[in-house]
């Protein structure tokens, strides 16, 4: 079968760019693909109708650089995120984009409102508890189904460990984005 070359136009990646996902797969056979989403609320990929993507750093690569990603349409199914794209019309050009990174611009993220954060935003903070007592640095975030737990990084002994707690208000009494600092109701021996 002869596909079509796939043509993407090439751009700058903006300076205050996200990495947000990847495209997994072709999903149907008009164009649409599945989004991996590096977040459990993928708003971010809703709000912007403008993706960058780059190519995966494994793999075929079937473009190079940067590359502008105007979206027809963005929608959840079921568990997955899946897109539509301008100039991507058969199941060819999605399977093209398999792997691809995607970046939005942070400016074109929703509002948060009071003590909600975006992941992004809380990885690389330090955590520290009421006594001042440093625990790590936040690594990743996971989400467990009903809560969110931080994933943090921390040397002890000459050697990498790890060390999670529940992003619940129970245990953290404040993120100070502005201080890049997150306190903590949490004692190094839990």
């Amino acid at each position: 079968m002869a596909t079509t070359p796939l043509t993407l136009e090439p751009a700058e990646l903006p300076a205050d760019a996200v990495e947000v996902g990847r495209i997994a797969d072709a999903w149907g056979v008009k164009g649409w693909f599945k989004v991996l989403s590096h977040s459990g609320n993928p708003e971010a990929l809703f709000s912007s109708k403008r993706w960058y993507l780059q190519p995966s750093e494994r793999g075929a690569k079937t473009f190079s650089g940067t590359v502008l990603l105007p979206i027809r349409q963005a929608k959840d199914h079921s568990d997955t995120v899946v897109a539509w794209a301008q100039g991507i019309d058969d199941r060819n050009g999605a399977e093209a984009l398999r792997g691809a990174r995607i970046f939005v611009p942070r400016s074109s993220f929703p509002s948060t409102s009071d003590d909600e954060y975006y992941w992004v935003d809380l990885i690389g903070l330090s955590v520290i508890n009421r006594e001042g007592v440093a625990l790590g640095q936040v690594r990743e975030l996971m989400s467990t189904g009903p809560q969110t737990v931080l994933v943090l990084g921390y040397e002890q002994d000459g050697k990498a460990q790890e060390r999670m707690i529940p992003f619940v208000s129970a245990f953290v009494d404040k993120v100070d984005l502005a201080e890049k600092r997150i306190t903590v109701d949490w004692q190094p021996d839990y």
